[in-house]
């Protein structure tokens, strides 16, 4: 290592990710690690006047699904434009490894119908140099990022590759595919995977609508596998799954495959609607089972699960309607021209809805909310579509059809999905306070045109700990450690998430009073023309993977030092 630093940062008040104090000190980096954190008397190769703003870790994001993008794509946004500087993907039991060339198309319609990531971007994009899980990671060895990204062995996948159609089907497996899915999963992890991942989740369902090959595997099944887990010694067990009515039966489950398996599981919690204290039962149940020495986390995200309505996303109101069908096929000029006009207008909302779903989730006009700048994403019931046309004494589809129509018909509107089920966010402020709780949650690369909750991370701090006002808020301190070294330590990576000597240079230099999420904007940048939601914001002078300036004042530098991470012992 170099005794002059490549870089100083100079003169910022350091968050270092422990938690504790803030204090205005240097940083000097050299060859990707901090070597020093103080008062910097040499010069460096460069150097960032940081005072008046705050320096941090990168942030660390260990629920994404960029197991696709990974194979195509340089730079992993929205993440890496919002801070983020290491990601782990492979979440909720779907990826594309280990796969056999027959299953392509199988795999392509998991991702599609859990993950909403279409079809057409990754029958173009993904390249299938690989078979087993190994060979996936020495693909995404052989290439280079603007963050580092970790993997995890997706369960769905095991399943497919072992037992074929019969995997798919959700059959019980044999004897022999137990063992076969066990062994792939431990030789997925001694070669790099941070863990292994599953979904029990119902919601999850392929693009053909059937529910996802692990939905309702059997525990011998899920046991054999977190035996082998345990025997290689590393990684975690992360799950999304349903509770209800069957909390006992399925927390018990869970219970016996962390203390079976001796490493951390985690799982997704969130307020539901349809049991809207169920997540204070489950961190209660959470808490007692650290007690008895059992590593569990409730993995949370600090806002709602959201999705975003709009005449040029996947999602509005009017889906169902027979005159939608009439422009949806357009190009978005041509659409918006005849939405814009009047008796077009009139005939689509004179139309009744045909599907009474879809009306319960995309017309629920009470928790349906405009969605302009600065972001609300706390917002007050009585703002909410709903309020606002009994207010006007007008139906409040037109008002929404009207509000979606601003801004050349690319307006949005907002839909909290979970963690609002009392009009606010008082049950995420409980969820940050908890000592067994993750923040994660973000999807990014999944649900590209419907939602852009990669961004969370960049709310979580803003919101958490300056903004909010209908309620108390956390210590930016805190905040900034469950962002960086708590969910790098969860996963096993002890060489980042803190500004310290000896750790490694991912850092965010962030001017924390400009720091603001922009209006979700739509890209037409995937293989094969498809489109996203990317989402930016302003505040980051920079951020640093490895020490090297990946992003600049919202500007990519075009410098790629971030890899593939391989778990180690």
């Amino acid at each position: 290592m170099s005794d002059k630093p490549d870089l100083i940062i100079r003169g910022g008040t350091i968050v270092d990710g422990s938690g504790g104090p803030m204090v205005v000190a240097d940083v000097a980096v050299s060859d990707g690690r901090i070597i020093a954190v103080g008062q910097v008397k040499e010069t460096g190769a460069e150097e960032i006047d940081a005072r008046g703003r705050l320096v941090m870790p990168g942030f660390v994001d260990v629920h994404t699904h960029y197991d696709a993008q990974v194979t195509w794509a340089n730079q992993m946004m929205p993440s890496s434009c919002n801070g983020v500087t290491t990601v782990l993907m492979g979440n909720c039991g779907v990826g594309f490894a280990p796969v056999r060339p027959d299953h392509h198309d199988l795999l392509i319609s998991l991702m599609e119908g859990v993950e909403d990531i279409p079809e057409v971007v990754m029958q173009a994009g993904l390249p299938w140099t690989w078979s087993s899980f190994p060979d996936y990671l020495d693909t995404l060895a052989a290439r280079q990022y603007d963050v580092d990204v970790a993997t995890q062995v997706p369960h769905a996948a095991l399943r497919v590759f072992v037992m074929g159609e019969r995997g798919a089907n959700r059959e019980a497996a044999t004897a022999a595919d137990r063992a076969e899915m066990a062994r792939l999963a431990a030789d997925g992890i001694l070669a790099g995977a941070f863990g292994f991942s599953t979904s029990r989740l119902l919601q999850h369902r392929t693009a053909a609508g059937a529910p996802i090959p692990s939905y309702g595997a059997a525990e011998v099944e899920l046991a054999e596998i977190a035996d082998a887990v345990a025997q290689v010694g590393r990684g975690w067990i992360q799950v999304v799954g349903d509770y209800g009515d069957a909390i006992d039966q399925e927390f018990g489950l869970l219970t016996r495959l962390a203390k079976r398996s001796g490493r951390p599981l985690t799982l997704t919690l969130l307020q539901k609607d349809s049991h809207p204290g169920q997540w204070r039962d489950l961190l209660g149940r959470i808490a007692a089972a650290n007690a008895e020495g059992l590593q569990i986390t409730g993995q949370i995200r600090g806002r709602p699960t959201s999705v975003l309505l709009g005449f040029e996303l996947s999602l509005n109101p009017f889906l169902d309607h027979d005159s939608w069908q009439e422009v949806a096929p357009l190009e978005m000029d041509a659409r918006i021209a005849i939405l814009r006009d009047p008796n077009f207008r009139a005939r689509l909302l004179a139309e009744p809805g045909k599907n009474s779903a879809l009306a319960g989730r995309l017309r629920d006009w009470d928790r349906i909310f405009p969605f302009y700048y600065p972001l609300q994403y706390e917002p007050d019931p009585s703002t909410s579509v709903g309020a606002e046309a009994r207010r006007r004494g007008m139906d409040p589809a037109e008002l929404a059809y009207d509000l979606m129509l601003e801004k050349d018909g690319r307006a949005l509107l907002y839909h909290p999905m979970t963690n609002y089920a009392g009009g606010d966010m008082a049950s995420v402020y409980e969820m940050l306070g908890h000592p067994n709780t993750l923040i994660g949650l973000g999807d990014g690369g999944a649900h590209v045109g419907i939602m852009c909750d990669a961004t969370d991370m960049v709310h979580t701090l803003t919101h958490w700990t300056r903004d909010r006002t209908r309620g108390p808020r956390h210590r930016i301190e805190e905040v900034v450690r469950r962002l960086t070294s708590a969910n790098a330590e969860a996963i096993g990576l002890h060489d980042r998430g803190r500004i310290a000597p000896g750790m490694r240079a991912d850092i965010n230099v962030v001017d924390y009073e400009a720091l603001q999420l922009q209006v979700p904007e739509v890209r037409y940048d995937l293989p094969a023309g498809g489109k996203r939601l990317l989402q930016r914001s302003t505040g980051f002078d920079a951020t640093m993977v490895a020490g090297v300036p990946v992003w600049r004042h919202g500007e990519a530098t075009g410098a790629l030092p971030g890899r593939l991470l391989r778990s180690r012992h």
